[in-house]
């Protein structure tokens, strides 16, 4: 058994991106540059008014005669001589012969004149050419997710496309003969509502994964085996929930190790969730969760989210960033393994969630942070910083 760490050190080691595919800007949203954005163009692609007004040949003269219009994408044509100004708005192409911009505020028309109203004062209001970029230059680093700012410039380069790494495909196995379909178990004494694929699912996908399908096998040994062989066979990562323990019915582990399952760990020495587990078979990655479902989400934010978000391009680290906040009430010290407390924010400080139990569903769906606590740590007083990390 291992350290959370040590763990997590293996999981960033595999956390590497897969393939990469030209895709459309209005289908890349959160996805990863596998290539660097380079512009097409420059911004803005000439000197641009940046404000509505008069563009003018900047002398300093109390009134211009006003010669024509420059519209956004429908410039003014001519060129402008000392004491002759064009009607510009916000975006339109300067004329030539423009060395400034009177914004409209001070200005009153009259006939075809302009007269100033007051000082136009020292700004030109124009944007050169390029001053945002220029054609050929780097406007995002390979690696950067296309968020939606990145989007904008993106766009704004001239991309119709962009390079992006694949997103990881991910099948999640869940075992258990208690487990029916949510919605359908009152109707069968005895049966449990299968609720962690959804979450696991829901969280690989959030962190820049695509799940293929998720499957719910009895714990039967063959069903498992047979189910795994495709899973393996159709996906990137196989999630496997349940059967991660020693029980009677913990088929999980034995099943893949007959499919060539070599393991870079087998439990951690962390609470809850030490049944998990994590390798490769068939040259495909494999990662054990625990079947209950608080056990199960922790561990999948923990190792689960890293993984998927390295796989799909991204920088796995920066799905484990922990920081600091301070307790608002006293945490009791820690035993001798490293325990994830839930927790949720209460004005500037975190407080712990009531019900810490690993199969608990309501108390999971009110935290909002894990809180760290490492082994043996002594207890800590309400007003001391203690570790988090977002759930």
């Amino acid at each position: 058994m291992i350290g959370y760490d040590e763990a997590q050190a293996i999981v960033a080691g595999a956390a590497r991106p897969l393939a990469s595919e030209m895709v459309p800007l209005a289908a890349a949203s959160g996805r990863f540059l596998a290539a660097a954005v380079v512009a097409n163009v420059a911004s803005p692609p000439a000197d641009v008014s940046a404000m509505d007004g008069y563009a003018t040949s900047g002398d300093d003269l109390p009134s211009f005669t006003l010669v024509g219009i420059s519209y956004p994408g429908n410039g003014f044509a001519g060129r402008i001589g000392a004491g002759e100004c064009v009607r510009i708005f916000t975006g339109a192409p300067v004329p030539e012969g423009a060395k400034r911009v009177i914004v409209q505020e001070i200005v009153r028309t009259d006939g075809s004149q302009i007269v100033l109203v007051s000082p136009p004062g020292s700004a030109t209001h124009i944007r050169p050419r390029g001053s945002d970029f220029m054609a050929g230059e780097q406007l995002l680093p390979a690696g950067r997710q296309l968020d939606p700012r990145a989007l904008v410039a993106a766009a704004g380069a001239d991309l119709a496309t962009a390079e992006i790494w694949s997103r990881p495909r991910i099948v999640i196995l869940t075992t258990g003969d208690e487990l029916v379909e949510a919605g359908t178990a009152r109707a069968t004494p005895g049966a449990i509502p299968e609720s962690v694929s959804l979450g696991v699912s829901a969280l690989a996908e959030q962190y820049g994964g695509h799940c293929v399908s998720r499957r719910r096998l009895r714990d039967e040994p063959q069903e498992i085996k047979e189910a795994s062989e495709r899973a393996l066979a159709e996906a990137d990562l196989v999630v496997m929930t349940g059967g991660a323990s020693v029980g009677e019915k913990d088929y999980a582990k034995p099943v893949f190790q007959e499919l060539g399952l070599e393991l870079e760990f087998s439990k951690v020495a962390i609470k809850p969730g030490k049944p998990i587990w994590f390798g490769r078979a068939r040259g495909k990655l494999v990662m054990g969760l625990p079947g209950n479902p608080t056990s199960a989400m922790i561990t999948g934010r923990l190792f689960l989210a890293p993984l998927v978000r390295g796989l799909a391009g991204g920088d796995p680290a920066h799905a484990s960033r922990w920081r600091h906040a301070p307790l608002v009430q006293d945490m009791p010290p820690c035993g001798d393994r490293e325990t994830f407390v839930r927790g949720r924010w209460r004005g500037d400080g975190v407080e712990a969630v009531p019900n810490q139990d690993s199969s608990a569903q309501r108390a999971l769906a009110e935290a909002e942070i894990l809180i760290r606590r490492r082994p043996g740590a002594p207890a800590v007083a309400a007003g001391q910083l203690v570790e988090i990390i977002d759930l």
